[in-house]
This record gives structure tokens, sequence and C-alpha cells, in this order.
């Protein structure tokens, strides 16, 4: 069964985005997400593919989940998660990236988080990221990284595991 790892950037108060797209811009995190799903299928809702500037993300298989599309160039549909994962079950790792139901739906089944953390509140925020439940999941090690010139806010790279 193919490990399943949920990839996200959430702020403190669990936004992820607003109108369809990312609230901040943190070039670091932009180069772990790659580094990390590079040469791996990522899945995707449609929202989130139809966010991606330049359509399927180059070097991954793009999965995407859809109820009501069977088509999208450069990546394979599937109509659920336990679709998708069925499928993929050969496979040793794959990333979910997003939107929100989307990672709401795959929790259950997620076997690791790969969180950024930004220390910053989003008010006008429209998307959220669940609740992390500090029962189920370990943290596993965390990178903080500071403000500096080219990232507005401080962030953390955190890694959980499922404890149970």
């Amino acid at each position: 069964m193919a490990k399943i790892s949920v990839i996200v950037a959430v702020a403190e108060d669990g936004a992820i985005g607003r109108d369809n797209s990312l609230i901040w811009r943190l070039p670091n995190d932009l180069k772990y997400f790659k580094a990390l799903t590079l040469g791996h299928t990522i899945i995707m809702g449609s929202n989130t593919f139809r966010s991606l500037p330049s359509g399927a993300l180059p070097g991954r298989e793009n999965v995407v989940l859809s109820r009501s599309v069977t088509e999208i160039p450069g990546a394979t549909v599937y109509k659920s998660i336990e679709e998708a994962v069925d499928a993929l079950k050969e496979q040793d790792e794959v990333y979910v990236i997003g939107g929100a139901q989307i990672y709401k739906q795959v929790m259950p089944y997620a076997d690791k988080l790969y969180v950024t953390e930004v220390a910053a509140s989003f008010p006008d925020a429209d998307v959220f990221f669940p609740k992390i439940d500090k029962t189920i999941w370990q943290e596993v090690s965390r990178q903080d990284n500071p403000i500096d010139e080219k990232h507005k806010y401080a962030y953390s790279f955190v890694v959980y595991e499922r404890s149970c």
C-alpha cells in the first residue's frame, strides 16, 4: 500500500488560501514542495489543478479528483480519494496537495503530514486546513525559519506521523 502524505502550508489560524490561490509567497516553501514531490504522484482537487499557473506540474504524475470532469490534459482523473488510493496502491509514496475538501477527505488515509507552519494569521482567508489532532499525529521533525529579505513571515517545516 502506498504511503499517503499530505503536504500543505498553514497559517496560525488554519488558513491555506483565498480566492483559489495562496495568500503568501514563501520561496523556500515552494522549493521544499518541489524537492519532496518531484518524481512522485501528486493528488489534488480540480480547483487546485485550475489554480496551477501552467497546468500539470512537471516531473510528477498529476492526479485530479473530480466527480464531474472525466478528462483533464496532463492528469489522470478519479472520482474519489478511495478510487485514487486503490489505483495508486503499488507506489511508495503519493502526496496530496489540496485543496481544503480533499485534505478533509484524505486525513483518515494519511500516514504523514508535511506542514509548513506560517507564523501569521489571515482574517480574509476563505479556505482552511482541518485541525491537526495531536492525539493522532506526532511531530517528528521541525525546522524553524526566520523572516528575511525573501520571506515576509517566519515559518517552520514540520513533519507529523500518524501515531495511532
